[in-house]
């Protein structure tokens, strides 16, 4: 492409303080350094996780900042001994990447790699402990290292997924989080058993999702938890057969309903 190897120049909304209104910029975007790809964002949705950071009231707050982790886009170039992506491959952009080589991405058990774990504090790339990201000569930081609220960004090789060119990036883009964190939790932590009752408490993306893997699991039973009742509907296309509201009852739910608690399974997503 003729954009490899320079400088891009695209526009990012950048967040400069904390809980302060994002600003669209023109940002510079630096080619990728070894191990990195940088690729033109397409498509990318908002998590709450993003909100939490922007507002930075529980954590350390690291602004100036380029937010965004749940996208899909399209490979514009790779830096050096990056071999499994080449310009024009789809991607999904993820948080907490692999490296492949650690105890932890060879466990079946864990995928918290040792060196591409989440870490919502750095904002800069492990490589070289920069920023890909300038504005006028002045560093914004990364966030979890995707930073897909930008037309373009740079990403650990390791933190990216090459997935089939005729998915439609505008849908499959909440696989980055959402839906597989949800999907996840049911099938690869709770692990329920065919025919269990399982209660999902939280009925957005991420609850659905978990709700989706009981209904794969083979649960019998799928009681979906939310204060708006509005979304029985929705859920009941992902295996909801019951829908509690707790602003429908004064005192605990066994007390007064007659669900069987024998195979219970919480799960506490929302």
């Amino acid at each position: 492409m003729a954009t490899t190897g320079k400088v891009i120049k695209c526009k990012a909304a950048v967040a400069w303080e904390a809980g302060k209104p994002l600003w669209i910029e023109e940002v510079e975007v630096a080619p990728p350094q070894a191990m990195e790809v940088r690729v033109k964002i397409l498509y990318t949705a908002l998590c709450h996780t993003d909100v939490y950071f922007w507002e930075a009231k529980g954590q350390t707050p690291v602004f100036p900042r380029i937010l965004g982790h749940e996208a899909g886009g399209i490979v514009e170039s790779v830096g050096e001994g990056v071999t499994e992506l080449v310009p024009g491959d789809h991607v999904l952009l993820v948080f907490t990447g692999e490296c492949k080589d650690c105890a932890h991405c060879k466990s079946e058990e864990s995928n918290l790699c040792d060196l591409l774990r989440i870490n919502v504090d750095r904002g800069v790339m492990i490589g070289d402990g920069q920023s890909r990201f300038t504005i006028n000569g002045k560093q914004i930081f990364h966030f979890v290292g995707t930073s897909t609220f930008s037309e373009y960004t740079v990403i650990h090789v390791g933190c990216l997924a090459k997935i089939n060119p005729e998915a439609p990036l505008d849908k499959v883009c909440v696989l980055s989080c959402g839906i597989s964190t949800g999907l996840g939790a049911t099938l690869n932590v709770a692990k329920p058993k065919k025919g269990s009752t399982v209660a999902i408490f939280g009925l957005g993306a991420v609850g659905l999702a978990a709700m989706e893997g009981a209904k794969m699991a083979g649960a019998s039973r799928i009681i979906g938890v939310d204060l708006n009742p509005e979304k029985y509907e929705q859920a009941k296309k992902f295996g909801c057969t019951d829908f509690v509201n707790p602003k429908d009852h004064t005192k605990p739910v066994q007390e007064g309903c007659c669900f069987s608690l024998v195979t219970f399974l919480s799960m506490f997503i929302t």
